[in-house]
């Protein structure tokens, strides 16, 4: 018994913030908002995303935010969550701040530890969500309520953000912008769930992303159908064989090359420090996006392919009733991420003219296309001194993702939308969705120190009137 409760001791002894002690005020409240937020299991199915956004409630109230300024708008067994801090109104329209309370399932017997428990170990927090994103709920909620303490004025309004399923259906932010679009009407938003910084694995800072631009999610099934028959009497035409034909048709297509402000500056910076042919590649292309060599190269690369042009992969595949039945249909699904700018229908369309008249091409779900966003130089030079009060003199870059956030949403409804996280990471630290899930310690209370500098830089100065 003695070596099980040693170790249940010592587990508890990194898991309990019991070294904010060595914290200053701030980090220790953030910490302690970050333990908390660790905790609830904000998965699908749970309901706890309600619960969460009654804690951050309660929080935000006994910093003085009055009711009137805090909204918890409940979907299905999720919810979303608006505050707004208020400002003097010299400095123009609202500006939004962004992140989910949801996070990915995660199995605990997968798990080295508890999943739901905020562990502090080896220079790392440990927990689902400590990267995606509940960070970025944390340091939103300590600033707000930091920034309320040292009695800050804003010349604008600041409005947080929180939805409830982002990383599902997306549902509470489409619901904000169609129906409560007075809440979250805003000139543009800062959204903790993209862009941020790279570090070396020697812990050098690289370079810092402002994600300007991302690409939109698009699955569309393709069905073949056929009378079908005995299979002791096969027939020349065969769903699934056509099916096939069709699926080698969509892996040798290639969209066109696409290019935008956001890409070419980011391939000129990230080209300047990479190594090789891939390098080469990167500044031969923001050079002259025509170069067809350059692209060529860039495609060639599966972590830049992405930037260059829509992609569509095959994902799924089911087809057939029976063994000894002839398929009577056949059908594969068809995952895109698709270039801003682009229409979800022409995606369609150029699948469709791949594959022919015979196969059907069906949009599953539903698919927002977005534009990117302008380089704006307001939002560029306060990221700016934000990152270099935490990081001096590391290089800021805009940048494209091949994911999807809520960002969407706000873009396609025209509002700018900037990937400003503030943490800085090691590739190989990156658990996203994974086992194990980490961020470094010291990035966690960079980050919270970094959104101080930030919101103040975008919205007057502490102690404004």
């Amino acid at each position: 018994m003695f070596k099980p409760l040693l170790a249940s001791l010592l587990t508890l002894a990194v898991a309990a913030p019991a070294m904010s002690a060595t914290l200053d005020p701030n980090q220790a409240q953030a910490r302690d908002i970050f333990s908390h937020l660790i905790a609830f299991k904000t998965e699908i199915g749970q309901g706890q995303v309600p619960v969460m956004a009654k804690y951050l409630a309660d929080q935000f109230r006994a910093a003085g935010f009055p009711d009137s300024d805090i909204h918890i708008i409940p979907h299905g067994e999720t919810a979303a969550m608006v505050v707004r801090y208020g400002g003097n109104g010299s400095g123009g329209k609202p500006i939004g701040l962004m992140a989910h309370m949801d996070v990915v399932t995660a199995k605990p017997e997968d798990w080295q530890r508890d999943p739901f428990t905020l562990v502090e170990e080896n220079g790392y927090f440990y927990g689902r969500g400590t990267e995606d994103i509940k960070s970025g709920v944390t340091v939103l909620a300590a600033n707000f309520i930091r920034l309320k303490k040292e009695g800050f004025v804003p010349t604008r309004d600041l409005v947080i953000i929180y939805t409830g399923d982002e990383e599902t259906s997306q549902d509470t932010m489409e619901d904000l912008v169609k129906n409560h679009r007075d809440l979250v009407d805003v000139e543009y938003a800062l959204n903790t769930d993209a862009g941020g910084g790279e570090l070396s694995e020697s812990g050098k800072p690289l370079v810092f992303g402002v994600q300007t631009a991302e690409k939109a999610y698009a699955s569309f099934e393709l069905t073949t159908r056929n009378p079908g028959g005995h299979s002791s009497l096969p027939r020349k035409d065969n769903a699934i064989y056509e099916l096939a034909d069709a699926l080698k048709k969509v892996q040798a297509y290639q969209f066109p090359v696409m290019w935008n402000d956001t890409t070419v500056a980011s391939f000129k910076a990230l080209g300047a420090t990479t190594q090789g042919k891939l390098g080469e590649a990167m500044r031969a292309f923001a050079k002259d996006p025509h170069d067809e060599a350059a692209a060529a190269a860039l495609a060639d690369e599966p972590s830049e392919v992405g930037k260059t042009r829509t992609t569509c992969v095959a994902t799924l595949l089911r087809g057939g009733h029976a063994d000894n039945a002839l398929p009577q249909s056949a059908t594969a699904t068809i995952n895109c991420r698709v270039f801003p700018g682009v229409a979800i229908d022409t995606v369609r369309k150029a699948l469709q003219d791949q594959v022919g008249p015979k196969v059907e091409v069906k949009l599953v779900g539903k698919a927002i296309a977005s534009d990117a966003s302008p380089l704006r130089p307001d939002v560029m030079a306060a990221v700016t001194k934000a990152v270099h009060s935490i990081r001096p003199g590391v290089a800021i870059t805009p940048i494209q993702e091949s994911g999807a956030t809520d960002g969407l949403y706000f873009r396609a409804v025209g509002i700018p939308t900037y990937g400003v996280n503030g943490m800085f990471m090691k590739t190989s630290d990156a658990f996203a969705h994974g086992l194990n899930e980490r961020v470094p310690v010291k990035g966690f209370y960079d980050d919270v120190a970094y959104w101080h500098v930030l919101l103040t830089a975008v919205a007057g100065k502490p102690g404004a009137k």
